[in-house]
């Protein structure tokens, strides 16, 4: 009956609106109530869950995504993108894809991608003619690498969760994302090049030669360095995942101030209280999402979600493809933080047990949840591009298919052949 409460009290604090992070609270307080139990484990396990040192890299990298994104690293990237594929049929297209992965490598954040990128791009590409569902789709599919890369503190946060299930390092997880981050770039590409011929878009100009392709690199080299130094001073052991989060904000801070000299101080009190709010929603659904797990534990959820999963096959790569559905479905309701934070203690035993590696479990569930960010009814990253698009959601979704074949493409590789998520983990173990 507790168990019967906890589910039924969520979903329908859900159905009525009520936020994600008060949803989860409240649920866990009924639960409380009626078990008899003090109230106080509540909030036990709220204070318990916020209280590790490694949460610290969560705001030290949303702040350095934030001041790449008010310092003017946006345009640079535009530039250098445009110069590689500018010219090829769909080419704004195309540098719009690989704009958004170089940015999305620097901030880490799928949201932060499609507010800085699609507020230059989207509009560039409607000027030129191509079609705004377009623009929005190229846009809001590209900016979900950002959720695989190094900078990226949803990798912390799956690794935080799966504290008690499974020995994940940060580490493991920034270097298990890179393969993946570059199959769904090339798999964008794909999409963005096919719609683009089907509809035959034109070409942008003549290519502009090397020389021009050298010099729009160089221009952005400064603020894509982040990725480098972050991989580079990990793996030679100058400083720890956790450490490398602060070192991204001191030389977000560099490049932006110093070199490109692009970051107002009106900017910068913009990105403070940006990630100042940010990291509060995030560290409170930590929190709250410790104190439901914690009952999820407590009446066997993920054994009995394994055992109700094992009597439909016993197959692998079936259970895989449930639980790809099962977070797919999940992640279009929540958030990717709490799907990581509520989903990670049911699936990962159940997915350990059928042999797919934790490391590998993680990039699958970043994947799923990336996807879930583009789709109704809390599609987030979706809702900024068609806003910035001036276009409806109901618009985008009518040609959405091509795109969303690029990404269930990458995921099925993630799912179904391990090397390439754990290839470079391995190898730098």
């Amino acid at each position: 009956m507790e168990l019967t409460v906890l589910s039924l009290s969520f979903a329908l604090l859900l159905v009525l609106g009520v936020p994600v992070a008060f949803s989860i609270g409240l649920a866990s307080v009924c639960t409380v109530l009626f078990s008899g139990m003090p109230i106080a484990i509540v909030f036990q396990k709220m204070v318990g869950g916020m209280q590790v040192f490694s949460f610290l890299a969560i705001p030290f990298f949303v702040f350095a995504g934030e001041l790449m994104l008010y310092g003017g690293i946006a345009d640079r990237i535009v530039r250098f993108a445009n110069s590689l594929v500018g010219h090829v049929r769909g080419g704004l297209g195309m540098s719009n894809v690989i704009g958004c992965t170089l940015f999305g490598g620097v901030a880490g954040s799928p949201l932060a991608d499609v507010s800085a990128m699609g507020s230059v791009m989207i509009p560039l590409m409607k000027k030129e003619g191509y079609d705004a569902d377009y623009a929005v789709n190229v846009t809001t599919h590209a900016a979900l690498v950002g959720a695989l890369m190094p900078t990226s503190h949803n990798l912390i946060i799956f690794a935080l969760a799966t504290t008690g299930i499974a020995s994940v390092s940060v580490f493991s997880l920034i270097l298990a994302g890179v393969i993946p981050a570059l199959i769904l770039t090339i798999c964008n590409l794909i999409a963005a090049y096919y719609v683009a011929v089907k509809r035959g878009y034109p070409t942008r100009g003549k290519f502009p030669g090397w020389k021009e392709v050298f010099k729009a690199f160089l221009g952005s080299l400064p603020g894509l360095l982040i990725v480098v130094i972050i991989l580079a001073g990990i793996l030679s052991g100058v400083f720890t995942a956790t450490e490398s989060a602060a070192t991204a904000v001191l030389w977000a801070l560099i490049v932006t101030v110093l070199v490109y000299r692009s970051l107002s101080w009106q900017h910068f009190l913009k990105a403070c209280a940006k990630a100042c709010k940010t990291t509060g929603v995030v560290l409170l659904l930590i929190g709250i999402s410790s104190a439901f797990g914690y009952f999820m534990a407590l009446y066997e959820v993920p054994q009995k979600t394994g055992a109700l999963m094992t009597s439909v096959s016993a197959t692998p790569w079936v259970i895989f493809l449930m639980i790809n559905v099962l977070l797919f479905v999940l992640g279009t309701f929540l958030d990717m933080a709490a799907t990581i934070l509520i989903c990670t203690p049911i699936f990962l035993p159940i997915a350990a047990q059928f042999g797919m590696d934790p490391v590998q479990f993680g990039i699958v569930m970043l994947i799923n949840c990336a996807l879930g960010l583009n789709t109704p009814p809390v599609g987030v990253t979706q809702f900024v591009g068609c806003a910035i698009g001036e276009i409806s959601v109901g618009q985008v979704m009518k040609s959405i298919l091509p795109f969303y074949g690029a990404l269930t493409a990458c995921l099925m590789l993630v799912t179904y052949v391990p090397a390439f998520s754990l290839w470079l983990p391995n190898l730098f173990k």
